[in-house]
């Protein structure tokens, strides 16, 4: 299914469940472990839509259009496992730590986010509870029976920017970001001649400087995984068929990388 803005469910619409965590191909026997943080715009009812209207309850504010349809795309071409958030990153951002401002945004560039304004320390706990916990509880869960199976592993986590931000268009299309380790990420850009007809531009639009690695870090360097994050923008994800044709794109950079780290044994350091 399409994850595009033209066809988002509502964030607030009942017949979404209010798990945190979906998990896909669990048991996926390939290299890597695929994660899509911001992979769905669901706020809970418990949230009463955050204060947002409908048009930012769908905006890239909420969520990242079109990652997890590449995130699928790519656990079912790699055989990989899938964790990816369902709920909003806008009730709790899964690629930040509990106390970074940022985890629950009271504004998020433009949008302000009436319904995270002056939040409590119990309303913070509450959802890191119920949604940063579980998350990071599959990942876990995924990483710890990944080892037990003696299977390599290495993380990509996807994510996916706008084209224009606080007014400044953005040239990069595909961003390769990591934080200290950058094995993975630069042998994605050694590959990257591979499609000439793409911006690839390491740690853009975001780096570590932006408090964008915490993903990396947490399920990744510190469980010594060769880790990368890759950002698309999203202008070149808005139908099914950009979906799929980044997909392949995405794979003519990520097969070479994980063949080369694979025989050089550095997949898990």
């Amino acid at each position: 299914m399409s994850l595009s803005d033209s066809n988002a469910p509502s964030a607030a619409s009942p017949d979404l469940p209010d798990r945190a965590v979906d998990v896909w191909n669990a048991t996926g026997t390939g290299e890597v472990l695929v994660l899509c943080e911001h992979a769905s715009n669901h706020i809970p009812a418990r949230y009463e839509g955050l204060g947002l209207s409908e048009e930012d309850r769908i905006s890239h504010a909420a969520w990242d259009p079109g990652a997890l349809a590449v995130a699928k795309g790519l656990s079912a071409a790699l055989d990989a496992p899938l964790v990816a958030s369902c709920v909003s990153r806008l009730v709790y951002d899964c690629n930040r730590p509990p106390e970074a401002p940022s985890a629950m945004p009271a504004k998020s560039e433009l949008i302000e986010v009436p319904g995270n304004r002056d939040l409590d320390a119990a309303a913070r706990a509450e959802r890191v509870a119920t949604v940063y916990d579980p998350f990071c509880a599959a990942v876990a869960k995924v990483i710890a029976d990944r080892k037990a199976a003696g299977r390599e592993t290495m993380l990509v986590t996807i994510h996916s920017f706008t084209p224009v931000y606080y007014g400044s268009p953005r040239s990069v299309e595909i961003g390769i970001l990591h934080d200290d380790d950058t094995r993975l990420a630069d042998a994605m850009l050694d590959a990257a001649p591979a499609l000439p007809h793409r911006q690839v531009e390491r740690n853009a639009p975001y780096g570590p400087q932006d408090g964008v690695t915490h993903s990396l870090v947490l399920h990744g360097q510190d469980n010594g995984l060769a880790n990368v994050m890759i950002e698309i923008r999203n202008d070149l994800l808005r139908t099914p068929e950009q979906e799929t044709t980044m997909t392949e794109e995405l794979l003519c950079l990520l097969r070479p990388a994980l063949a080369t780290l694979v025989t050089k044994g550095a997949a898990n350091a």
